[in-house]
């Protein structure tokens, strides 16, 4: 796969140094992955009888009046007829009760759903336990919309991207089968789930990034950085979980776990939820970091490690200041239904904040933000000296020392503002003409 910073050429010395730093953890990742892999997951325990899933079809809508429950005064209640459209029953019709706020979207005729279908036997009852319906409502059949965004999220990267968008989308096939065939069921199995995430993470990162962007020695680089950096995530996320007495059990479905699937650690599980949450912003930052190095670099190959370094932090910062963010936001956004109960309960905002739950949420910000700003000057820094390796035996070209004038009433030497002294060194570097109003008076 070619790229546009590929032709910066970088010495096989350096290449052959950069494969040597990698292949360690390249080595542990692929024995992590033979140590950690899962064998048989375990089911669900008290799950209730077992169940089929059909598709049905709303025939029929009829709004009715709900029953007199507190709090759901204002609620809107329905007698629901569905037509199944597989199973034994093909063609039949059941009835079903359906109730919704009164600010959610009402089931309509038409709607494609989803039913179970009790498999439980009268024999298999308690004595004296009514049976079960024989079929109930499960959820909205939501496959032909999600297909279809799907879709055309494919079609605006690759038009965008071509083949690279298309390699993107090849990671991203990657990230998820291993998430749903290693992580999660590892974890399930009894490994250590901050091992288990550091692994898959490293897995993740290695497919994700050399899929998408290359074999080359930026990519190399925006690895290592992105390896230094989850190092330091994790040693924060170890530190502070550990200090603030977090269990793990601070939602719901971390307690349910904590009842029907006892052998997963819960505090290694928010451990690992940080490592795996930051891992995909740090990628983000880290290759944007290598790869703005290398443009500058060929923008200018004059320039020299530590002004690559200066310039690519001026980027980094930015960058930064929205990625920071945007981790607050996407936290906030997943848990904004929990956040609205604690606005309306009556609690003092430090009340809210030492709640687990909430508190969780802070560490995994901060900690992963703390991640990213590290990403940046590491990654910067790795990769203005793997760029400009090629350039140690070329002379560079010397300042040329201004002019003094020596007497009483003579003009002190200009010079710019601070902020602007590394452009005008830079440009006087090059060869460019410094423009006519940053010469001194005498020299106009």
């Amino acid at each position: 796969m070619q790229h546009s910073h590929e032709h910066v050429r970088v010495p096989a010395r350096v290449q052959r140094q950069l494969l040597g730093a990698l292949a360690p953890f390249a080595l542990a990742t692929l024995i992590g992955l033979v140590v950690l892999w899962p064998g048989s997951v375990p089911t669900l325990e008290g799950r209730g009888p077992p169940a089929t899933e059909l598709r049905a079809t709303i025939a029929e809508v009829e709004r009715v009046e709900c029953p007199d429950i507190p709090g759901q005064e204002n609620f809107r209640c329905s007698r629901v007829t569905a037509r199944l459209e597989e199973g034994p029953d093909t063609g039949g019709s059941f009835s079903f009760d359906y109730s919704t706020g009164p600010n959610t979207s009402q089931i309509e005729e038409g709607d494609r759903v989803f039913v179970a279908r009790s498999d439980v036997s009268p024999d298999d009852l308690p004595e004296g336990a009514p049976p079960p319906p024989e079929y109930s409502f499960v959820d909205f059949d939501r496959r032909a919309p999600l297909i279809a965004l799907g879709v055309l999220f494919a079609v605006v990267v690759i038009a965008l991207s071509r083949v690279r968008g298309l390699a993107a989308l090849g990671g991203l096939a990657v990230s998820m089968f291993i998430l749903i065939k290693f992580v999660l069921p590892s974890i399930l199995d009894g490994h250590d789930p901050l091992a288990v995430a550091c692994v898959g993470g490293a897995a993740i990162m290695f497919l994700a990034l050399y899929l998408a962007h290359g074999v080359n020695a930026a990519t190399t680089t925006a690895v290592l950085g992105t390896l230094a950096s989850l190092l330091v995530t994790g040693l924060l996320a170890l530190i502070f979980v550990g200090v603030s007495s977090f269990t793990g059990a601070g939602s719901e479905e971390a307690a349910f776990l904590q009842i029907s699937q006892q052998q997963v650690n819960l505090q290694g599980l928010l451990l690992a939820s940080v490592i795996i949450g930051t891992l995909g912003v740090l990628d983000d930052v880290t290759v944007t970091q290598a790869s703005a190095v290398w443009e500058l670099y060929r923008a200018n190959p004059d320039y020299g490690p530590r002004a690559l370094y200066r310039s690519g932090i001026r980027i980094g910062r930015d960058h930064i200041a929205s990625t920071v963010n945007t981790l607050v936001l996407a936290y906030a956004g997943a848990s904004l239904p929990l956040l609205i109960l604690f606005t309306v309960s009556d609690r003092a905002l430090g009340e809210i904040l030492n709640t687990q739950f909430v508190a969780e949420e802070i560490v995994r910000t901060l900690v992963g933000s703390i991640g990213l700003v590290a990403a940046v000057p590491i990654t910067t820094a790795l990769a203005g000296l793997v760029v400009t390796s090629g350039n140690k035996g070329r002379a560079r070209r010397k300042l040329p020392r201004p002019e003094r004038k020596t007497g009483r009433m003579s003009e002190p030497e200009y010079r710019p503002p601070r902020r602007e002294r590394e452009f005008w060194d830079e440009d006087r570097l090059s060869g460019h003409e410094v423009p006519d109003r940053d010469r001194r008076p005498q020299d106009r």
